[in-house]
């Protein structure tokens, strides 16, 4: 034991930090999975992977990966459309972009997304999650639309007024909420047992003891649910939507990951994230998640900030993590079908209030309203038209709102009465600032002289040069004295001081 102990002198910490991340990971995995419209086994064997298989590789030391809320829509999405036997195809080819970007360096490109893109795509999950749990919580079947799932929220809730199977599985769900809210006011000793884990054994204890007539898990056992796609599954990439399904994928796990490593770096000392390799790791484990027909997975900051907090000092704990967690499915997967549905539910609303940033709207609003619309934008376009799209939304209204910042200019007119008129250009001249430059130069009188100075430009791009040269030319046709041009200033390197 000394021996051990002196090879891996971390063990003792990493492994008590495994345990911890198994608790908190056993019903998040199995929540997410039921939530996304697969067999609960599933969520444990994409955990598995994300312990046994990324958890080996290199990247962020300290992350834990497995399925996460945060794709259960899309997931959802996927297997309504294209059926469980595509998902694995699906993950598979998401999963070996990723390594090829991996490959390719293009890992810490994903750092350049906006955040409003990020965390409004996250609003917007949080918000069709919570609507969609809400049903399952209640017993009822929900809508398949975002916008569906809340406009019919007011007729769920007469439905399960008049039904006492519905209230009672409203209040199970209304239960695990308020323990899971309750949970973190407790004394820091009671806290060493997961808030998530404490819901759902109270919620199941309760059911049994009182006999509940709730809907539970549907186990089907470990290998029954393994099934890697076929010949038929694979079939299906001759359908052109599912490529647009695979790119959503592929980028939201991918960010989801990378953003989860650079929040996981700031609550430790240790080796910061390799982001190329987290890249890597995540494809491997998407590529091995969908060869076996499971959920694609992501890093998980809830598991990830629960191993650092319970003092893990390698990637030891996390690969332990999935051990505990391929015994508990293989040795007591019965225990699956005590679990009632509606506490899953219950856990499934917490994590969704939590995936939309309350506290940082108004904030953000004061300092960056734009930056604030766009978030605004992209959850609402979740929630409307779909998660690919409303991602894609987002994005272009971020590079929108960017380029219309780079395009800033200054436009100053100075007439004396006599002389020439002098316009002075300032900033960034570009086709989008084009309408308004040549509205205010033709606006100026034809019998003036005009001199134009570009001196103070930073750039001045192509359209624009050439819009200027035809008005100036334009200008001087009526015989007035031809524009004099002032060319902008070129750039100079600062010689390096020896």
């Amino acid at each position: 034991m000394i021996a051990v102990l002196t090879k891996y002198p971390h063990l003792r910490q990493d492994f008590a930090a495994s345990l911890v991340v198994f608790l908190v990971a056993l019903p998040l995995c199995v929540g997410v999975a039921v939530a996304s419209g697969v067999p609960a086994e599933l969520g444990l064997v994409t955990g598995i992977v994300g312990g046994l298989v990324t958890g080996v590789m290199r990247g962020s030391s300290l992350q834990v990966s497995g399925p996460a809320a945060g794709l259960t829509v899309l997931v959802f999405e996927a297997v309504q459309e294209f059926g469980l036997p595509a998902l694995g195809v699906i993950v598979l080819a998401a999963g070996l972009i990723q390594l090829a970007m991996g490959a390719l360096k293009l890992g810490r490109w994903f750092r350049a997304i906006s955040v409003s893109v990020v965390e409004g795509m996250l609003a917007g999950i949080g918000l069709v999650l919570i609507a969609g749990q809400l049903y399952s919580a209640a017993g009822l079947k929900a809508p398949t639309t975002g916008v569906g799932k809340i406009l019919g929220l007011p007729g769920a809730v007469v439905d399960a007024l008049g039904s006492s199977t519905a209230l009672t599985s409203l209040a199970v769900g209304a239960g695990t909420v308020a323990v899971l809210v309750l949970w973190k006011k407790l004394p820091g000793k009671a806290q060493t047992v997961p808030g998530a884990l404490a819901a759902v054994l109270l919620a199941t204890v309760v059911t049994q003891v009182l006999g509940l007539s709730i809907a539970t898990v549907k186990v089907n056992g470990l290998l029954g649910s393994i099934q890697p796609p076929g010949s038929e599954a694979f079939g299906e990439l001759a359908n052109p939507a599912i490529f647009g399904t695979i790119l959503a994928f592929t980028l939201i796990a991918s960010a989801e990951s990378l953003f989860s490593a650079a929040a996981v770096d700031r609550l430790h000392d240790g080796p910061r994230t390799e982001y190329d390799k987290e890249l890597m790791a995540q494809g491997a484990g998407n590529a091995v998640c969908g060869a076996l027909g499971a959920l694609p997975m992501t890093a998980v900051i809830v598991r990830s900030s629960a191993n650092v907090a319970a003092g893990a000092r390698t990637k030891a704990s996390r690969v332990m993590h999935g051990v505990w967690l391929l015994l508990f499915a293989a040795l007591l997967p019965s225990a699956l079908a005590l679990i009632p549905l509606p506490a899953l539910a219950g856990i499934l609303v917490h994590a969704g209030f939590k995936l939309i940033p309350f506290k940082a709207i108004v904030p953000l609003w004061r300092s960056h309203r734009g930056e604030a619309l766009i978030l605004v934008a992209t959850a609402v376009s979740i929630v409307a038209v779909n998660m690919f799209e409303g991602v894609l939304i987002g994005l272009a209204l971020s590079v929108a709102k960017t380029a219309w910042e780079a395009s800033h200019l200054k436009l100053e007119i100075v007439d004396k009465g006599a002389g020439p008129i002098q316009a002075h250009l300032t900033g960034n001249a570009t086709f989008l600032r084009l309408p308004k430059i040549l509205d205010s130069l033709e606006s100026l009188p034809q019998d003036r002289p005009v001199e134009l100075d570009l001196s103070g430009l930073h750039h001045l791009d192509h359209a624009c040069r050439t819009a200027l040269e035809n008005w100036a030319e334009r200008h001087s046709s009526v015989g007035t004295e031809p524009v004099r041009v002032t060319e902008p200033q070129p750039v100079r390197a600062t010689a390096a001081q020896p």
